[in-house]
């Protein structure tokens, strides 16, 4: 009898464990759930289907919690969650749409006339940059205070906090233009 219990004690602590996301983004059982949830126009179908593949849904979290999250853990990135080299496309404030494809150390936009700037973070220095026409431009840096050194249009650099009181003065400072827009 008390062998039978310390099975079930057992499996009930390795459900919880598995259950929990503390381990890792569960990204292959989350896109498998968001693609059963939008499969087709039919909430009610979408159900049937995920009734139907419901061995894959225990499936997708055996594979998360053994193999994906496990190399979540020590390497710091997931396989499957992984958007690098996907382009969606994002409409802007203008209304128009701009391409943005996801590389893997920041974005690559292609705006609607076809001219294209990218993004660029810099791991070393912890800071993003903007690369147009061959020209590279620091934007701005994380200092190890838990400020940013941000760059501005003209080329001066200033440090603010990352609070409303931060971006209020870089909006000041830049007469409230924005650089990365131009």
């Amino acid at each position: 009898m008390k062998i039978k219990s310390l099975k079930v004690a057992a499996l009930m602590m390795a459900g919880t464990l598995m259950a929990s996301s503390c381990i890792g983004s569960y990204s292959l059982f989350n896109k498998f759930a968001s693609w059963n949830c939008n499969a087709t126009n039919s909430k009610f179908l979408n159900a049937i289907i995920g009734v139907v593949l419901l061995p894959v849904y225990g499936i997708t979290s055996l594979a998360d919690a053994l193999l994906f999250n496990t190399i979540e853990f020590w390497s710091g990135d997931n396989p499957i969650a992984s958007n690098v080299g996907k382009t969606q496309q994002v409409m802007g404030q203008d209304g128009r749409y701009y391409a943005v494809k996801t590389l893997k150390d920041g974005y690559e936009i292609t705006k609607p006339d076809g001219e294209m700037l990218k993004f660029i973070h810099d791991q070393k220095n912890d800071s993003w940059s903007q690369v147009q026409n061959g020209e590279v431009r620091e934007i701005f840096r994380f200092n190890q205070d838990g400020t940013i050194r941000v760059t501005l249009p003209q080329g001066n650099q200033m440090d603010v906090t990352l609070d409303e009181a931060g971006l209020h003065q870089v909006r000041m400072a830049t007469d409230g233009t924005y650089w990365a827009m131009r």
